[in-house]
C-alpha cells in the first residue's frame, strides 16, 4: 500500500530506518511538545521508543520536501497498527497496560489497535492528518478489519479540570456492553464526574481533542473509565470503532469501494499535534 500525493507519500514502514524516523517524531511531538517522560537512551538519540515497537506495523507520512538532511526527519506523520494477529504472536496488545481488552482479544472479530498518532508542527493544520486517514482507511479495508480501537489522550494527567468532556463522553458515547472494556483499577478514573444535568455540552467540546471527536463523528465510542497516564502527563480514554455499527458513515468517509471519500471542509484531526491512540 502506498500512495502519492504531491510532497506526502503514506505507506507502511519498510525497514529500521522509516520506524527510527516515526521515533524521532514520536519524540519532538510528545517528548518536546507535550512534556512526555523520556530516558537518557531515548534523549540522546531523539527518539521516543517503547519495547511495542517491532511489534506493530507503522503507517508513515514522508515530507518530499522537508529542509533537514537528516533523514530521520523525513516522516512527518505517523500511526502505528497492531492487529490481533501480531498481538497473539508478539507480546499482545499495548493498551492492555490500561484496559482490560478480554472483550476484544476473545471476540473473535479482526480488530486493529491504532497508536502513537501524531504529525509534525509544520504540517499541521493542513492535509496530512487526512491522508494519514486515507492511509488507515486503506489498511482497514485490505485487512478486512471490523473493530478498531486505541487509547487516546487528553493533555495533562489531573481528571478534575476535564470533569465537563469525560462526563459527557460517558453519557452520550459509551461503549455497548459488548465492547466495553474498563480502565484497569490502578490508575482508573470515573468518567461520569458530574450529573448528566450539570454537564456544560459547550465546555466539553472545547476541551475534547479534534481527533476524538473526529471519531465520534465516524460513530466511535468509549469504554469505561479513563486512565491517568503520569509518564505521557495525559488522561487518557479508550475509543472503539465497530465498522458493523458505524457502516454509513465509515463509508462515507472511506468511500463506496473502500477508497477514502474526497475530504471534508473540516478533514478529522486538523490542528491537532498528536493522538496517542493504542500508546
Amino acid at each position: 500500500m502506498e500512495i502519492d500525493a504531491g510532497r506526502f507519500t503514506v505507506r507502511l514502514a519498510r525497514d529500521e530506518q522509516d520506524i527510527a524516523a516515526a521515533q524521532r517524531l514520536r519524540y519532538r511531538v510528545f517528548v518536546e511538545e507535550l512534556g512526555a517522560s523520556a530516558s537518557d537512551e531515548e534523549r540522546a538519540l531523539r527518539r521516543e521508543i517503547d519495547e511495542y515497537d517491532p511489534h506493530f506495523e507503522h503507517l508513515i507520512l514522508i515530507d518530499k520536501e522537508t529542509e533537514s538532511s537528516d533523514p530521520l526527519d523525513r516522516v512527518a506523520g505517523a500511526y502505528r497498527l497492531m492487529t490481533n494477529d501480531r498481538a497473539k504472536a508478539g507480546i499482545g496488545f499495548y493498551g492492555s497496560t490500561e484496559y482490560d481488552l478480554t472483550l476484544i482479544e476473545t471476540c473473535g472479530r479482526p480488530a486493529v489497535e491504532l497508536g502513537r498518532s501524531c504529525v509534525g508542527s509544520e504540517v499541521r493544520g493542513g492535509a496530512a492528518m487526512h491522508l494519514l486517514w486515507t492511509g488507515l482507511g486503506e489498511f482497514v479495508t485490505a485487512r478486512k478489519i471490523e473493530i478498531m480501537f486505541g487509547v487516546a489522550s487528553f493533555h495533562g494527567a489531573d481528571p478534575a479540570p476535564l470533569a465537563h468532556a469525560l462526563s459527557f463522553l460517558h453519557y452520550n458515547h459509551l461503549a455497548p456492553e459488548d465492547l466495553r472494556v474498563r480502565a484497569r483499577p490502578e490508575n482508573f478514573a470515573a468518567m461520569d464526574r458530574l450529573p448528566p444535568e450539570q454537564v456544560d455540552r459547550k465546555q466539553a467540546a472545547r476541551q475534547i481533542p479534534a481527533l476524538i471527536k473526529a471519531y465520534l463523528r465516524l460513530g466511535g465510542f468509549v469504554g469505561e473509565g479513563a486512565w491517568v497516564d503520569h509518564d505521557f502527563n495525559t488522561v487518557d480514554v479508550c475509543l472503539l470503532m465497530d465498522t458493523s455499527r458505524m457502516v454509513s458513515r465509515y463509508r462515507d468517509f472511506y468511500g463506496k469501494e473502500g477508497k477514502p471519500a474526497a475530504p471534508a471542509a473540516r478533514t478529522p484531526g486538523d490542528g491537532s499535534a498528536a493522538e496517542r491512540s493504542g500508546g
